[in-house]
């Protein structure tokens, strides 16, 4: 078992001690991730980054993550897959040798 099957499987097992799969349709799961992104984002406000509460920071992401995770699984998706397929479309969208050191947009390179 890889680690993030290791996560999945614990994420499963706390919500199904809970009954809370009748919650977390992909819809909802998806909502989640969005309003745990805002929570995250809401430590940085009118902050500088080196002021946000790592703790907190800690917290927040750790939701995101894991309503990500479940989203992953309602589809079984495989996250290391997924994530691979992503990294090899950005490095075709974004050649070395034209985003190197740039915020740029693909289209704009």
């Amino acid at each position: 078992m890889t680690d993030i099957e290791e996560l999945i499987s614990d994420l499963i097992h706390f919500r199904n001690e809970r009954d809370w799969e009748q919650f977390h349709n992909p819809k909802d799961l998806a909502l989640a991730i969005n309003i745990e992104a805002g929570e995250l984002l809401e430590l940085y406000l009118w902050k500088n980054a080196e002021e946000a509460n790592v703790e907190k920071v800690k917290e927040e992401l750790a939701d995101i993550l894991s309503f990500a995770l479940l989203l992953a699984d309602k589809y079984k998706l495989d996250v290391k897959q997924i994530v691979q397929e992503k990294i090899r479309r950005n490095g075709e969208k974004y050649p070395v040798s034209k985003a190197k050191g740039t915020a740029k947009k693909y289209d704009e390179l």
